[in-house]
């Protein structure tokens, strides 16, 4: 397969690592089907490498499921339990990217979800925000330098054996089986 450069501006190759403080790993999902559930997770960690080649570029992230916050402590003490996350179990959800292609004028970053100890392939519609100096760092702005990432994807929660299909009066599902992700990363450029 040949892979065709593509015009990203002021693209940095490098080795960079997420930055929790000015990211967010956020999910919706149906409640009731009449309505939405939006949360997030507070405590995850990641590396960038944007290749020379942008699609030669590659993630890694870890993600502390017990850091999950819906706004509701009762309800997120119940999706950390044995039959939804079961944290317990499996404190982490992981993603490794697989590779990096072309979507029309966007990308797609292909790679693998592991969560509750299965390992599914989920695609995420990947946007290149921008690279740029740290305004702070007035020595050397390329020290620290940024890069911003938006990617939005979904997964089947039955897929990876979380809850169930229990459905309420009048026959709808309780709890949708989709699970809208939306990540918006900033990451810091490596001088190590």
């Amino acid at each position: 397969m040949t892979t065709e450069l593509v015009e990203i501006p002021g693209y940095v190759a490098g080795t960079w690592t997420i930055d929790p403080v000015h990211s967010g790993v956020g999910f919706t999902i149906r409640h009731l089907m009449v309505s939405k559930v939006r949360g997030r997770f507070g405590t995850f960690e990641g590396t960038v490498v944007t290749g020379a080649d942008p699609l030669e570029s590659s993630v890694t992230a870890s993600i502390d499921l017990a850091s999950i916050d819906t706004g509701n402590a009762q309800r997120d003490e119940h999706v950390r339990a044995a039959d939804f996350l079961d944290v317990a179990e499996y404190p982490t959800m992981t993603y490794r990217s697989t590779g990096v292609r072309r979507d029309g004028d966007g990308h797609i970053l292909d790679g693998e979800l592991t969560l509750r100890g299965t390992t599914r392939q989920v695609p995420l519609k990947l946007e290149v925000e921008g690279f740029g100096p740290d305004p702070f760092r007035q020595d050397d702005p390329f020290k620290g330098a940024r890069a911003g990432f938006t990617a939005t994807g979904e997964i089947n929660r039955l897929d990876f054996g979380i809850g169930d299909r229990a459905t309420v009066p009048g026959g709808a599902l309780g709890l949708g089986e989709k699970v809208e992700i939306v990540l918006e990363i900033q990451a810091v450029l490596r001088t190590d």
